[in-house]
């Protein structure tokens, strides 16, 4: 069956030429320079693949499991190197799922899923977050959802787009439902290790036997364009499942992006990293809270953990129609609207992208747009 188009990716497309003066809502790290790691390459690596496993280069799923914190319960073979976390999503999905199965996602929560899902002919079941609760997801409202014909739950954690986290507790209950029904759980942790409250959430894969965990370089760390990421999982099944079917689509890992996420994820660079990217991200995050708190005509969940939360606009303004208006002259400032997510009357706002992304001009401009309406 035919992928369509997802409402997100679609914005993207119509607007990826638009050279936007300032961006509000940007959903990485300030993205690192290639020279910062020209020291540590080697000049005569061939760039053939990595030459050592199909899985990925072994001190690379060694430096994942660490940092996800599955060293004692997850093996190197656990971890497969992927093209990025939407690779990763994408070959757990399309081999545990056929036409007529069963799937339980989140919304808002990353769109992925449900294209895949749709694409195979595969019935949906959504489970709401509830905004008035803070974007909380009720284990109830899950339990209800799932039947004995779920093949797969999907979640993020910390929820993308909201920022809301589901800690030990919260994954424990979730974990008990998935057991039950005998379904396969997959949490995408791609913002793992930038919480604002609290610690970082244990990951899936060392809690479920049918533990999915799938995350990236791309968010905390800004290595978007090194399209590296991984899935995390004990069966080995499943594991060898993925190196086939990515067999028949990219086949193998880049060895650049594999050696620069290698360096990336070393524990000296990576820990500094992270409080660099934690840093700078909360620092943004108080100056938007401070200017979504002085707009009459916003409001919103402030984020537990990412850089991305989703503001609600005044009933009387559309999401799709103040995107438009803002990127056009004269304000030229980019957002992606709440549709994206199911959520029309919202805006998608972020604290990411560093001094690039011009945020406190941006945020002048939203509140002169806001001004005009």
């Amino acid at each position: 069956m035919k992928v369509k188009i997802h409402t997100l990716f679609q914005y993207l497309l119509e607007t990826t030429e638009a050279a936007p003066e300032a961006v509000v809502g940007f959903s990485l790290s300030q993205s690192p320079r290639l020279g910062e790691y020209l020291d540590e390459l080697d000049p005569d690596m061939s760039l053939d693949w990595n030459q050592r496993s199909f899985r990925g280069l072994p001190e690379l799923r060694n430096h994942v499991l660490r940092q996800a914190g599955l060293e004692d319960s997850c093996a190197p073979d656990d971890v497969l190197i992927t093209a990025g976390a939407a690779e990763a999503n994408y070959l757990a999905i399309m081999q545990l799922l056929e036409p007529g199965d069963e799937i339980v996602i989140e919304t808002p929560g990353w769109p992925q899923a449900e294209v895949l899902a749709k694409s195979v002919g595969v019935n949906i079941r959504k489970v709401r977050r509830d905004e008035a609760q803070a974007w909380n997801l009720s284990s109830e409202d899950l339990a209800a959802a799932v039947t004995p014909k779920t093949k797969l739950i999907f979640l993020t954690n910390p929820n993308n787009p909201t920022g809301r986290m589901l800690d030990r507790a919260a994954l424990g209950e979730i974990v008990e439902i998935a057991r039950r029904a005998g379904a396969w759980l997959i949490v995408d942790e791609v913002y793992a290790g930038l919480e604002w409250v609290g610690p970082r959430a244990p990951s899936i894969a060392g809690m479920y036997e049918r533990g999915i965990t799938v995350g990236s370089v791309s968010k905390a760390l800004g290595l978007q364009g090194l399209r590296t990421g991984w899935l995390i999982c004990r069966d080995p099944g499943l594991v060898m499942d993925a190196v086939i079917r990515r067999e028949n689509s990219s086949e193998i890992m880049n060895i650049m992006g594999e050696a620069i996420a290698e360096i990336a994820l070393r524990p000296e660079r990576y820990d500094a990293a992270m409080e660099r990217a934690r840093a700078d991200g909360l620092t943004n995050l108080e100056q938007l809270d401070r200017f979504v708190t002085g707009q009459p005509r916003l409001s919103w969940v402030r984020p537990e953990a990412g850089l991305i939360g989703l503001a609600r606009l005044q009933a009387d303004i559309d999401g799709d129609e103040f995107a438009k208006r803002l990127l056009a002259d004269p304000y030229r400032t980019f957002l992606l609207p709440g549709s994206a997510y199911e959520q029309p009357q919202h805006i998608r706002l972020g604290v990411g992208g560093g001094e690039g992304v011009n945020l406190e001009l941006g945020l002048a401009r939203v509140a002169a747009l806001l001004a005009t309406l």
